[in-house]
C-alpha cells in the first residue's frame, strides 16, 4: 500500500509538472540572423548586434558575397543551420530578397524587412527597379563592370548614407563589395512572407529604395510596419529604432 501510494504521488506530481510546462506561454525567439543588402557588408550591422546582444539575444551574422541569389540563399541557410532553435531573419535592401528565399527555413519565426525589396513569385531587384515612379531619384549604380556593379563613390554619401558621418560614408563607399549580375537577377519562386508573419522597417528619406515602394511591398506582404527617419543606411545611422523592431519581432514570433 505504501508503495502505490509512493507511486500515486510521484505520477501525480509529474503530470502537474507537465501540465504547468504545458500551460506556459512560449518564451520569444532569442536567435536572430542578419543579413546585409548589396555593396556593404556585415559589419554595418555592428550597432544593431550590439544592442541585441546586450539584450540577450544570440545574434549571428551573415556575410553574404552578393554575387548570385542562389549562393546568398545557400549561405544564409547554413547560418540559419547552425542556430539552436527557432530564430527572426532579418535583411536589408537586397537582403530582403535572400531572406524571402531563405525564410522558408523551417527554423524562421518571423521575417524583418529594413529598408527591403519584398519580392512577389518571380520578382527580383532588376524587376522591381525597371520602372521607377516619375520623379522618384534615380541610384547611381554604374554600369557593370564584368559582371559586377558599384554606386559612384562620388554620389555615395547623398544616395546611400545621407545621415551617415561623412567619413563613415567615405569608408563605406571605399570598401564596396560589387553587386553581381547574377544577385541583381535572381527571382524569388515562394515568398516566405507569403506563409512567415512579417515587420517592416521603412526609411522615410531613403533615395536607394523610395519609401513608396517600401511602403507598397509592405502593404502587399501584410508586413506590421514601423516608421524611422533615415537614409537608406538606417541600419547603421538608427540602429536603436531597427533593434526595437526586431526583439518586436522575436517577442511577438515566440508566442
Amino acid at each position: 500500500m505504501t508503495q502505490f501510494r509512493k507511486l500515486l504521488a510521484a505520477t501525480t506530481v509529474a503530470l502537474a509538472a507537465a501540465g504547468a510546462a504545458h500551460a506556459a506561454p512560449a518564451g520569444p525567439v532569442k536567435n536572430v540572423v542578419l543579413v546585409h543588402g548589396a555593396f556593404v557588408d556585415g559589419s554595418g550591422w555592428a550597432d544593431v548586434y550590439k544592442i541585441l546582444t546586450a539584450d540577450g539575444y544570440k545574434v549571428t551574422v551573415v556575410q553574404n558575397q552578393t554575387a548570385s541569389l542562389a549562393d546568398d540563399v545557400a549561405i544564409t541557410r547554413r547560418a540559419l543551420a547552425a542556430q539552436d532553435g527557432p530564430a527572426i531573419l532579418v535583411g536589408h535592401s537586397y537582403g530582403g530578397i535572400v531572406i524571402s528565399d531563405a525564410g522558408n527555413d523551417a527554423k524562421v519565426k518571423g521575417l524583418v524587412y529594413v529598408a527591403a525589396f519584398a519580392p512577389e513569385v518571380g520578382e527580383s531587384v532588376a524587376s522591381l527597379g525597371a520602372n521607377p515612379a516619375p520623379g522618384a531619384p534615380v541610384p547611381p549604380i554604374l554600369p557593370p563592370q564584368d559582371g559586377f556593379s558599384i554606386i559612384d563613390k562620388a554620389k555615395f554619401h547623398a544616395a546611400f548614407a545621407a545621415d551617415v558621418s561623412p567619413q563613415a560614408a567615405a569608408f563605406m563607399a571605399d570598401s564596396q563589395t560589387p553587386f553581381g549580375v547574377a544577385a541583381i537577377t535572381g527571382s524569388v519562386s515562394a515568398p516566405a512572407w507569403k506563409v512567415k508573419p512579417s515587420w517592416y522597417v521603412v526609411a522615410d528619406a531613403d533615395k536607394m529604395i523610395p519609401p513608396a515602394v517600401q511602403r507598397a511591398q509592405a502593404a502587399r506582404a501584410g508586413a506590421k510596419v514601423t516608421e524611422a527617419h533615415g537614409s537608406h543606411a538606417i541600419f547603421v545611422s538608427q540602429p536603436k529604432a531597427v533593434a526595437a523592431v526586431i526583439e518586436q519581432a522575436a517577442q511577438a514570433a515566440g508566442k
